[in-house]
């Protein structure tokens, strides 16, 4: 063969080398963090990802989980007498004042919108009855969560000690989890927050630290800042378009800001959320002792791409009806099956199949315990 042939089939070789390498890997090479990821929050799929698992410092991120566990106390109404330790907690503050009474809630509001320390430190004292016993709760609930690269030595994420750490996809997980709950839900979104002043003389005002959330970006819907010197800058955001729920960590972006809308704009481009609905469900029932008497507490929902809708089917897996169940209905299960979704050979999503006549007023108690133990929303 020529040398000139050879050089041009070498030039076509390469060039469709070049235009394989992914969208994904193109997004990504954009990415100013050093860490950095998009999750799907209620699947938790990743949708992209950059050295996603690599321990690295956190900074005022931290305060997610600081956030959550006062949320999960029960003691949001309570009212804190503020220590002379949390006044002392260097960097940013909501300037507390020694033996100061403060709602545990307006607390948590001055840490997730103005990053306070001091907040930090007088919710730690009040929920876990000190710094260091609240720490015991952090990686309780870390380990809980499945954050298995992360660990907490403080409420704020202070570079004041060498073993406070996670990664970006721990950090993802704990704000899919925090988003779970409403109230935390409420607290993210919330750009500007009024609280009393002690002394009487004029309420606070705390602006939301999140650009993203107050002018930058439409879709987002909450998030945490942070930044310390040997951090850098630290980001947890969330943001929801066309029923599609998002979230992007990066640790270590000096260009976090547009980092995450490049982030967010790939998810909302490439990705859908697919849906399957109940209807569709028992279509697929041959069984005339189920057909008509099934429901499922949910649809089955993943996010997919175009192309990869085509790969999607589901199965029913029902158990085998008893002969007795036809003669006494109180016999039948409650839960008799699952239905899966599937992605190609990997089950993606799945939903409990209950009997209709089983969750009769009978069974209604536990319809609504079903219900309540969050199949129905967060699935």
């Amino acid at each position: 063969m020529k040398l000139w042939k050879l050089i041009v089939l070498f030039i076509v070789a390469v060039a469709m080398l070049f235009s394989c390498i992914p969208d994904q890997a193109k997004a990504m090479n954009e990415v100013s963090a050093q860490s950095a990821v998009l999750m799907e929050q209620h699947s938790g799929r990743i949708l992209l990802e950059k050295d996603a698992h690599t321990k690295r410092r956190i900074a005022s991120i931290t305060k997610i989980m600081t956030a959550i566990l006062a949320l999960e106390s029960g003691k949001m109404d309570d009212t804190v007498t503020v220590s002379a330790r949390a006044v002392r907690t260097e960097g940013s503050s909501i300037y507390l004042k020694e033996g100061e009474k403060i709602k545990l809630r307006d607390l948590v509001y001055g840490l997730m919108l103005r990053s306070g320390n001091d907040a930090a430190v007088a919710i730690a004292e009040h929920v876990g009855g000190s710094v260091e016993g609240f720490v015991v709760l952090m990686n309780q609930k870390a380990a809980e969560i499945g954050m298995r690269n992360t660990e907490f030595a403080n409420p704020h994420g202070l570079d004041d000690a060498e073993n406070h750490y996670s990664t970006a996809y721990d950090m993802a997980l704990l704000m899919q989890y925090a988003m779970k709950n409403k109230e935390f839900r409420k607290i993210s979104r919330t750009k500007v927050y009024r609280a009393p002043d002690p002394e009487g003389k004029s309420e606070r005002v705390w602006r939301n630290k999140n650009k993203l959330l107050t002018k930058l970006y439409e879709y987002c819907t909450g998030g945490k800042t942070g930044y310390t010197k040997r951090a850098n800058r630290t980001l947890v955001t969330t943001a929801s378009k066309d029923g599609l729920d998002l979230i992007v960590v990066t640790l270590d972006a000096p260009d976090d800001w547009n980092d995450h809308i490049a982030m967010y704009e790939y998810g909302f481009k490439h990705y859908v959320i697919a849906k399957v609905d109940q209807k569709r469900m028992i279509k697929k029932i041959r069984d005339s002792f189920y057909r008509e008497n099934i429901q499922a507490s949910r649809a089955l929902r993943y996010p997919v791409t175009e192309e990869e809708m085509k790969d999607l089917r589901v199965k029913i897996h029902l158990l085998r009806p008893h002969k007795e169940w036809k003669k006494d209905e109180s016999r039948i299960p409650a839960i008799v099956g699952k239905a899966v979704l599937y992605l190609g050979e990997e089950a993606v999503d799945e939903v409990p199949l209950l009997h209709k006549k089983s969750t009769s007023k009978r069974d209604r108690s536990f319809w609504n315990a079903f219900h309540f133990l969050g199949v129905k929303n967060d699935g």
